[in-house]
């Protein structure tokens, strides 16, 4: 085991002890490690300390860790990748072949893509709760037309993915909250909701995926994880 491999490892478990001191069970909310402008060093350590899934935000990114892990002496590791970025109709054809969760589906336009270029591919609608068009997600009030739609298309509609309000923890937690009120509505079981910086709050609101990166890896660019 690497250096960075122990660092990282000590890092989930930091980040699976706030889990838990938030009201979650560790063993039930998962952990998704986000490895966005990370090296593929990252990637591997995240394996290696039994996060098997890796999330990233952009296809180019994704795409390119997985090939290099592919040439990677004595086998890759076991990754799932998730695409947790905003998506772009004409990139969906790259990432088809990697990707084992599609977090960021929005609009109808990209659910048609990925049903064609990936039939039955397991995906989540994202939720805009801010209002922000600077953020991807859909409306609350589109998101059961969404699903339905992609549910039509044959996707294995899995549940919904929100990123929290930049405010007060009285915001982050109203926005959590939508997202898990419209979850339980809809009969979907999945909720992505939480980042290195307010995973307590969404944890809290009924979180059973956070997407964490800096608490893992430190800064983007570096390896040395923060734990907080």
């Amino acid at each position: 085991m690497t250096a960075l491999d122990e660092r990282v490892q000590q890092a989930a478990a930091l980040v699976r002890r706030r889990i838990e001191a938030a009201g979650g069970d560790p063993e039930a909310v998962q952990l998704l490690a986000v490895t966005k402008g990370q090296p593929v060093d990252a990637v591997a350590a995240a394996a290696a300390a039994g996060l098997a899934d890796v999330g990233e935000s952009y296809v180019q990114e994704l795409t390119s860790k997985a090939e290099q892990l592919a040439g990677l002496a004595g086998g890759p590791p076991a990754v799932r990748w998730h695409l947790i970025g905003r998506l772009q109709r004409n990139k969906v054809r790259q990432a088809a072949p990697y990707v084992h969760l599609w977090q960021s589906i929005d609009r109808l336009s990209v659910a048609a893509e990925v049903a064609n270029r990936a039939p039955g591919a397991a995906v989540l609608v994202q939720v805009n709760v801010t209002g922000s068009d600077q953020q991807g997600g859909c409306p609350p009030a589109r998101v059961p037309a969404v699903v339905e739609a992609c549910t039509d298309l044959g996707l294995d509609v899995r549940g919904l993915m929100a990123i929290g309000a930049q405010g007060n923890d009285a915001e982050v937690r109203a926005g959590f909250r939508t997202v898990r009120d419209l979850a339980d509505r809809l009969g979907l079981p999945e909720r992505s909701m939480g980042m290195s910086g307010d995973l307590e709050i969404a944890v809290g609101e009924g979180s059973t995926m956070v997407r964490v990166g800096t608490a893992l890896f430190g800064p983007r660019g570096g390896s040395q994880p923060v734990g907080n």
